[in-house]
C-alpha cells in the first residue's frame, strides 16, 4: 500500500505521517509540498493507493487540484485534509469525488480513525460536522462536479493555470503547447463549463476556492 501526504506545512505531514503508520504500519509513505510535486509523483507511481491532499495546498485552487486529479488518475482514492470545516466546502468536496474530509483539528486518535475509514473505501466525515453536511450534495454541487469531470487531464491543467490568472502565451509556454491549442483547449472548457468567456469562468472557479465557502 502507498500513501502520499501532499501538504506544505512539514509539521502537519510529520503529524500525519505518525497517524497514517499507527493505522497502516505496512504502508509505504511518500510526501510531496506543492500540487506540482503531487502530480509528479502520481505520474511516476500510478500504482499509490491513497493522497492525502491539503485544500490549500499552492498551486492547487481549492477543489480544482482535487478535481484535476481525480480526471487524471480515477483510480487512486484522494481524501481532503482542512482545516476549513464549512458545510458548503464538504459538500463540494464530495461531489468531486473525494473519499473524504478530515480536519486538521483532528486529535491523531480521530486521524486514525478518519485513516482506517477511508482506508476500508468508506467515506469520512468530521463528527462535528455530520449533522451539518447533508447526505448527498446539492444539486449545483453535483451539477459543478459533472461538468468538471467532462474535462480531459490537460483540459484540467490548462483551467487551473487560467485560475492562476495566465494568458493564453503563458498557458502555452508552461505547457510546452502552441498557443492555438491552448485556444482551443479553452474553447472546449468554456463549452462544457457552460460559461462565454474567461470572466465567467473565473467567478465559477471561485466557488471551488476555499474562501469561498468559509
Amino acid at each position: 500500500m502507498r500513501i502520499l501526504l501532499a501538504d506544505d506545512h512539514p509539521l502537519f505531514r510529520l503529524a500525519l505521517a505518525q497517524a497514517v503508520r499507527a493505522a497502516a504500519p505496512e504502508a509505504q509513505l511518500a510526501e510531496a509540498a506543492t500540487f506540482d510535486e503531487t502530480r509528479a509523483d502520481l505520474a511516476a507511481h500510478a500504482d499509490t493507493d491513497l493522497v492525502l491532499l491539503d485544500l490549500d495546498m499552492p498551486g492547487s485552487h481549492g477543489l480544482i487540484g482535487l478535481a484535476s486529479l481525480r480526471a487524471e488518475h480515477p483510480a487512486i482514492a484522494v481524501a481532503m485534509v482542512s482545516a476549513q470545516d464549512d458545510a458548503g466546502t464538504i459538500r463540494r468536496a464530495l461531489a468531486c469525488g473525494a473519499a473524504g474530509y478530515i480536519s486538521k483539528r483532528a486529535g491523531l486518535d480521530e486521524l486514525g480513525e478518519a485513516l482506517r475509514t477511508v482506508l476500508d473505501c468508506r467515506t469520512w466525515l468530521p463528527p462535528h460536522m455530520r449533522d451539518r453536511v447533508a447526505a448527498a450534495p446539492g444539486p449545483d454541487d453535483r451539477a459543478l462536479a459533472a461538468r468538471l469531470a467532462s474535462l480531459s487531464p490537460q483540459q484540467m491543467r490548462v483551467l487551473g493555470l487560467v485560475a492562476e490568472g495566465l494568458l493564453n502565451k503563458q498557458i502555452a509556454d508552461r505547457l510546452d503547447v502552441q498557443e492555438r491549442t491552448v485556444k482551443a483547449h479553452l474553447t472546449a472548457i468554456f463549452e462544457r463549463l457552460g460559461v462565454r468567456n474567461r470572466t465567467q469562468a473565473s467567478v465559477l472557479l471561485r466557488t471551488l476556492e476555499p474562501a469561498a465557502n468559509a
